[in-house]
């Protein structure tokens, strides 16, 4: 899981270079078309076997998934990796209440207690001006929530799909929307939805280096992720996880990123408080 936080630093790293060349919205298009081919050709190798039935619930991961992923790699281009790595980190507070709200999964008065440290770590980072967040607090909030809403479907879904169905849903989802949204960019031109539109630039030299970078390392992060969580329990695995925040914040400082503000720092050593907490508790 250490290996596997670093590889995603990396990963987040070449998003963020590659970002300067293309839109988010490309680079989000980039980073699922390498999966699909990968677990396309696994599945050719080994047919999926599953009960199936819950199409809609299949296309809800894979939308929400998606939604997620484009707010992260916006926010990747726009702000320092290690933020936009810590929101993205939210996920597993915010699965544990959409996990008491939907699928009756019972939470201790611990895990309340993580839960508000989170939202306070998510105060600190954000520094609210006035009454309102600003563009990239919001859609890192959602990077968090939306990768909950798809973990959390992803429980109910495993009684009914093979793994690599649920997989393929995301990252299939991934690759078409983006192409959509590239015809729809095309006729309309709106600089305020800009982290879901985006026109399709050939990438050219030393951008290749870092698609296929960014394919290949999130590829191989998975891949470590996915063993390490086979190997212990899963609420060690996941504690772990969080020196992929440490990682980020060290990469970003080697492209420019300055380092947290003390108010942003308290937030990130809260979020990451929180998730250990709700880590354990699992």
């Amino acid at each position: 899981m250490l290996i596997a936080s670093f590889t995603f630093a990396i990963m987040g790293a070449f998003a963020k270079l590659a970002s300067e060349s293309m839109s988010s919205l490309e680079v989000v298009f980039f980073r699922n078309v390498f999966g699909v081919v990968l677990v396309g050709f696994a599945v050719l190798r080994r047919p999926m076997r599953h009960v199936g039935g819950k199409p809609w619930l299949l296309f809800f991961r894979g939308f929400m998934g998606f939604t997620a992923l484009l707010a992260f790699f916006y926010n990747i281009a726009h702000i320092p990796l290690g933020d936009a790595m810590t929101f993205s980190k939210t996920s597993p507070i915010f699965t544990a209440i959409f996990a008491w709200m939907f699928l009756q999964e019972k939470l201790s008065l611990k895990g309340w207690g993580a839960i508000g440290i989170g939202f306070v770590g998510i105060v600190l980072i954000t520094q609210p001006s006035g009454e309102w967040f600003t563009k990239y607090d919001l859609l890192g909030i959602f990077s968090g929530v939306g990768a909950a809403l798809a973990y959390t479907s992803i429980r109910e879904l495993r009684n009914y799909y093979d793994t690599r169905a649920i997989v393929l849903s995301f990252m299939g989802i991934g690759t078409i929307g983006p192409v959509i949204l590239f015809i729809i960019s095309a006729y309309f031109h709106m600089p305020s939805l800009d982290f879901i539109l985006g026109e399709f630039v050939v990438p050219e030299g030393i951008v290749w280096f870092y698609v296929i970078g960014m394919g290949v390392l999130a590829t191989i992060s998975q891949l470590l992720m996915t063993k390490a969580y086979g190997e212990t329990k899963a609420g060690i695995v996941g504690a772990v996880s969080y020196s992929n925040i440490v990682f980020s914040i060290a990469v970003g400082m080697l492209l420019g990123d300055s380092f947290p503000d003390l108010l942003t720092a308290c937030g990130i050593c809260l979020i990451i408080f929180a998730g250990v907490m709700v880590a354990r508790a699992k």
